[in-house]
């Protein structure tokens, strides 16, 4: 698997595959699919273990067919090189569907529009949110791949303090850790569904560049060093007073984590101390609710009742521009299901990873709030983000 010239499509091991494709296959009973077919790069990889061009056809019953435009000389059963995708009529002949599933999320509307008379007479239907649902609960290969990440991620937050130096803005801190996550081995990708949210590594807030809305579903905005990427650092110097928050890529083999952590110089207002250590509160009244079987929503509305309580309501996900969720499931994409929001009707599974971000913004100091990512087990929750959850100050 860490061979990046084997020849082989699936580059899962062989058990690994038939797991991914029996849950798949599972699903598409439950909903009476016949067939998918996936382009996507995250769900193609969710099968195989790489990224190719082309196409995976998966009828309910029989092998799946690989419909390759590029690389050339992969090898393995089921494969078809393919020049355009109406070639994949040929390969399919009398056992066309009598419905098929298309990612009608992600799929430009030209490609839907080619694809569609492909399977003439089938009922078109949308492959995207089975594929999130069987993506959202991770096989045992998946969760140490994870925990694989989550040690990395947290061997570059531990090392942060000793990147800081005097006169450094948050875009500077922000290269600094880009550059030492890479020689870890980060491979920079920050995956996410769908276009209308844009990120490159990740987000480093300081001061009042935290209190920036920015058009991205994001729990932490920020301005952004230009206009055509309205995210994240600024430029803003790290002072006295203030804080960054550091919510960096955790992608080290194609599944990430997320991780948040606060940073600090001089001494921080007392509210600012205490909103972040509610965060810290709520992630452990969290962590004992969220077991199988657990209302998504019902993980928000105990947030909301210590957050009220409190009193931090006004500074909770966002001062000027709140965020509506506080957490949300992480893989492949770091925006998979469950999604912990006030109108979520997912239910916590075994095997859900989730990323718990509840978090606050001072006026005039920044942000604070951790971040960890947690899988979900029957009888417990496992946390695999283990930097120090404390403020960290630069300067003690």
């Amino acid at each position: 698997m860490e061979n990046v010239q084997e020849k082989q499509i699936v580059l899962w091991p062989h058990d690994e595959f038939e797991l991914r494709l029996s849950k798949i296959r599972s699903e598409m009973e439950a909903t009476s699919t016949e067939a998918l077919l996936l382009t996507d790069n995250a769900n193609i990889y969710y099968l195989t273990g790489r990224v190719f061009a082309g196409y995976a056809y998966i009828p309910l019953k029989g092998m799946p067919i690989f419909f390759v435009k590029r690389p050339v000389e992969l090898e393995g059963d089921g494969i078809v090189y393919i020049r355009k995708p109406e070639e994949i009529t040929a390969s399919i002949g009398m056992s066309a569907p009598s419905n098929i599933a298309l990612e009608l999320d992600v799929l430009p509307y030209s490609m839907a529009s080619r694809l569609i008379p492909v399977f003439p007479g089938a009922e078109i239907r949308n492959a995207s949110p089975l594929m999130r649902t069987v993506r959202a609960v991770k096989t045992p290969l998946a969760m140490d791949m994870l925990r694989q990440s989550g040690a990395k991620h947290t061997r570059v937050y531990r090392r942060i303090p000793g990147l800081f130096q005097e006169g450094m803005s948050d875009y500077d801190l922000q290269v600094s850790i880009e550059h030492l996550s890479r020689l870890q081995g980060c491979l920079g990708q920050f995956r996410i569904s769908g276009d209308t949210m844009e990120l490159y590594m990740g987000n480093v807030l300081a001061g009042r560049n935290a209190d920036a809305p920015s058009p991205y579903d994001f729990a932490m905005g920020g301005a952004g060093m230009d206009p055509s990427l309205p995210v994240g650092a600024n430029g803003t110097l790290i002072t006295p007073g203030t804080t960054v928050m550091v919510d960096i890529n955790g992608n080290y083999n194609g599944y990430m984590t997320d991780m948040t952590r606060v940073f600090a110089l001089g001494d921080l207002e007392p509210l600012a101390e205490r909103a972040h250590q509610c965060s810290i509160d709520i992630h452990h009244a969290l962590c004992d609710m969220m077991h199988p079987g657990t209302p998504a929503k019902a993980l928000w509305e105990k947030a909301e009742q210590i957050v009220t309580e409190a009193d931090l309501k006004p500074y909770y996900m966002g001062h000027r521009q709140h965020a509506g969720f506080i957490g949300h499931g992480v893989g492949i994409e770091i925006n998979e299901l469950p999604v912990i929001a006030p109108r979520s009707r997912d239910i916590i599974q075994e095997g859900n990873v989730i990323a718990l971000e509840p978090k606050f913004v001072i006026p005039h100091v920044g942000a604070v709030g951790i971040e960890n990512t947690y899988i979900v087990h029957s009888d417990h929750v496992e946390c695999i983000t283990l930097a120090p959850e404390e403020i960290i100050y630069f300067d003690r």
